[in-house]
Order: C-alpha cells, then sequence, then structure tokens
C-alpha cells in the first residue's frame, strides 16, 4: 500500500478525545523513562479499533528506522494536524518532549471542552424546536384527520385556522413524503454547497452578525487563535511559522484568509498589535491593547495565552446564559404552534355548543 493512499484511508480516524488521550499516554509512558517505540507499542495493545493500530504500527516502523516521532507524524499530517506536530519536534529538539506532549494534552483537553459546551449549548434549543414541530405534524397528519369528519358534520362555517389545518393536514397526508425527500435533498444540497470555499467564507463572515449564538462561534474561535498561536510561541516556534500553523489550524475561513494577510505584514516588519487593530469586526479592541502590551514587554505568548483564557471564561458564561435566554423563547414558540393546533380544532366544536338549545 503506498504512502498516498495509506494516509488517505486512515484520515480522520482519530477523534479529537483520541488524539488527547494519545498525546497523554505517550506523555505518562516517557516521563516514567520509556523509550519512544516501547510506549508506542504500549498504547497500540491498549488501542482497540484495528484502523487506528495500523496508524500505531506505521509510526513504530518509522521510529524503529531511527526517524523522529514528528517526523514520523508527518506522513499522518491530515489526522494529528501541524499544531500537534511542531509541539512534538519543538519537545523533541528542546529535550523536553514529555512535558510538551502534557502541555498539549491539556491544551487539547481544554479545545474539546469547549467545543462540547457551546455543541450543549446548541443542541437543546434545535432538538425542542425539532420535537415541537414533530409532534405538531404527527398531530396533523394522524390525529387531525380522524377529528375531521366530525368537524364537517357540524354544518357550521369552520374559522380561518380551522380551514387551514384542514388544507395543511390534506397536503401533508397526500404529500408528505414528496415534501419529506424534498427536504432531505434540500438538507443535503445546503450541506454539499456549505462546503464550497467562496460558500464558507460568506457564512463565516455573516456569523458575528447572528444575536447571541454568533459572538459564542467568535469568541470560540478567538479562543483556538489565541491559544494555538500563545502555545507555539511559548514553544519558541517563531512568530510567522506560529502565525502559519495557527492559520491553518483555524476552521474559520474569514480568521484564515485574516491571518494570512497579519503574517505578510509582518514579515515587511509590522507590528502584531497594529495587524490586529485592522479588522476591528473580528479582533476586540482588547486583544489589540493586550498584543501590545505583550510586544512592549516582551511577552507575547503570555499576553495570548491570558486573552484565549479571558474569551474562555466569556464562552462559558455566555453558553450558560444561552438556555435562560432561549428557554422563555422556546416555551412561547411551544405553546403557540401547539395552541395554534388546539383552538383550530376546539373553535368549530365550540362555536356549535353555544348555539345548541337545551330542552
Amino acid at each position: 500500500m503506498n504512502k498516498k493512499k495509506f494516509s488517505f484511508s486512515f484520515s480522520n480516524r482519530f477523534s479529537s478525545h483520541e488524539k488527547e488521550l494519545f498525546v497523554k499516554r505517550l506523555s505518562f509512558l516517557l516521563k516514567a523513562g520509556i523509550p519512544i517505540l516501547q510506549g508506542l507499542t504500549m498504547i497500540k495493545e491498549q488501542t482497540r479499533s484495528n484502523k487506528q493500530k495500523k496508524v500505531i504500527e506505521s509510526l513504530m516502523n518509522s521510529v524503529a528506522n531511527g526517524r523522529s516521532l514528528h517526523a514520523s507524524l508527518k506522513r499522518f499530517r491530515n489526522i494529528f494536524g501541524d499544531f500537534i506536530i511542531n509541539i512534538i519536534r519543538i519537545g523533541e529538539n528542546t529535550g523536553l518532549l514529555h512535558q510538551n506532549l502534557n502541555y498539549l494534552a491539556e491544551e487539547l483537553k481544554k479545545r474539546r471542552l469547549l467545543k462540547r459546551k457551546i455543541i450543549g449549548a446548541l443542541v437543546y434549543p434545535i432538538f425542542i424546536a425539532v420535537t415541537t414541530i414533530g409532534i405538531t405534524t404527527m398531530l396533523i397528519v394522524f390525529v387531525f384527520p380522524k377529528i375531521l369528519p366530525i368537524l364537517k358534520s357540524l354544518n357550521v362555517p369552520l374559522p380561518i385556522t380551522t380551514r387551514f389545518l384542514i388544507s395543511l393536514s390534506g397536503f401533508l397526508t397526500n404529500y408528505g413524503f414528496y415534501v419529506l425527500g424534498g427536504l432531505i435533498v434540500f438538507s443535503a444540497g445546503i450541506f454539499f454547497i456549505s462546503k464550497l470555499p467562496k460558500v464558507r467564507l460568506f457564512i463565516d463572515i455573516l456569523i458575528p452578525s447572528i444575536p447571541i449564538i454568533g459572538q459564542i462561534l467568535q469568541n470560540y474561535h478567538l479562543v483556538n487563535i489565541c491559544r494555538t498561536l500563545g502555545l507555539l510561541l511559548k514553544s519558541e516556534v517563531t512568530l510567522n511559522e506560529g502565525i502559519k500553523i495557527t492559520a491553518e489550524t483555524t476552521s474559520d475561513m474569514v480568521y484564515k484568509k485574516m491571518l494570512g494577510k497579519m503574517r505578510e505584514n509582518i514579515l515587511k516588519g509590522k507590528k502584531v498589535a497594529d495587524q490586529f487593530e485592522n479588522y476591528p469586526r473580528f479582533f476586540p479592541i482588547l486583544i489589540t491593547q493586550m498584543l501590545a502590551v505583550g510586544e512592549t514587554t516582551g511577552d507575547l505568548s503570555g499576553s495570548l495565552l491570558y486573552l484565549a483564557e479571558f474569551y474562555e471564561t466569556e464562552v462559558d458564561e455566555m453558553t450558560k446564559n444561552l438556555s435562560n435566554i432561549l428557554e422563555p423563547l422556546l416555551m412561547i414558540f411551544m405553546g403557540t404552534i401547539v395552541g395554534f393546533v388546539v383552538i383550530s380544532i376546539i373553535t368549530p366544536i365550540y362555536g356549535v355548543t353555544q348555539h345548541l338549545n337545551v330542552r
């Protein structure tokens, strides 16, 4: 199996948590005085996934042939990424590999937990909205048709809400599968279109404008950018190389493009803080001020890591408050949808009972 095919076959086989565990286990083993090759062998024996075992086995063969760990990892750049590879490279060059691996594991953990917080905050409102729409659809498609003959037998003018519900029920009953298929095709189309570079760039430009959620996502990217660049600089990676790696590791196309332009200007001798100041919509004034202080004191990495902690706290607070903000809105949404269906059914029945003569 050639190199290109092997790398492609095992791309993205390690989740964020699995990469974190791999780095942490290797750090622990090296700290205990176990050689890298033996450590990789022990990790392989603990791994259950056959395909992950083959990746580790390839690393073992490369290390056994005299290559360094970071050079061996470059074959799987699409799995581990430049960030992990360069931190390990610096650790090997300085003789502090186990310390760098341990610190790297902690940073990967922070990144994973931060991502999980954001996903958890967004899943709740999406789940409520989808559940509400699903229950309402079931009422309209399965329950309402059984009540419909009763409503038609009343021989009274039906309210506009009831007539709308009758039309909607008939449409979904007759064309429901077509609607569902259309939604699936439409969603798949949106998903694939959103992967196009120009579309992704357009979406990423709009994200900061989205109320609440846009701010959370923007802060999430700021945390990752500041933490990645700060850690790289702390590990004695050059500023030029650090910005390049940071740009490659960020998933936001806007930040990726801006970091690329910053790198070009910094290579021309311009100050780092001034480059961030050129994009006030995406980099708040606090970042510019802290980076200016970092450049003045010669501790740019410290300023970046401080900013990462600051914005991580901001994300944490915002995700906690998101449920409190959205919960009343979700309850109103649920009440409106379900209430509309109930009123549409009860109103004509109530109207008839009001005109009944008791004999």
